[in-house]
């Protein structure tokens, strides 16, 4: 397992857990795979297969496991990932959304399921000001975007 952080991100897999491992740090900069380990003889995945995935994206550990087909991914839990740019917003959207799914409000699903929300590392400076008018009105722009835009949101 990397060493690292003290709460790490556990991402229960039916069988895709390093192919979403390699996704990922494929994906974000800062970012490698750890240690590979594989089910041993007698336990209760087939001897040889990957067992878990240790890996990092922006100095974040995780850990992904092949578990099975028992549990799945539900949008109660996703990551966000607040972008600087919009060029920023527009790559992680598109790269995070290859095979899977969008949805309201900045938040996607990705192959593996896994959600995330791809927002504006300013999101809550514009939610949060003074003028609570134009905090509403970026609120209702913002309910009718599927990928977030920046300056849509700050002039509204």
């Amino acid at each position: 397992m990397i060493k690292g952080n003290k709460i790490k991100p556990f991402l229960w897999f039916e069988h895709q857990a390093e192919d979403a491992a390699k996704f990922y740090t494929s994906t974000f900069k800062n970012s490698k795979i750890g240690k590979v380990a594989r089910y041993p003889e007698g336990s209760p995945g087939t001897a040889g297969s990957v067992m878990t995935v240790a890996f990092q994206i922006e100095g974040q550990d995780f850990l992904a496991l092949n578990g099975g087909p028992h549990f799945k991914f539900t949008e109660a839990v996703s990551f966000m990932i607040e972008c600087e740019t919009q060029d920023e917003i527009d790559y992680y959207w598109e790269r995070l959304l290859e095979g899977g799914k969008a949805d309201q409000c900045g938040w996607l699903k990705d192959r593996f399921g896994l959600s995330w929300q791809v927002v504006p590392a300013n999101i809550d400076r514009i939610f949060s000001g003074k003028d609570s008018a134009k905090a509403q009105r970026a609120m209702q722009a913002m309910l009718k975007m599927i990928k977030l835009n920046i300056e849509e949101l700050e002039n509204a």
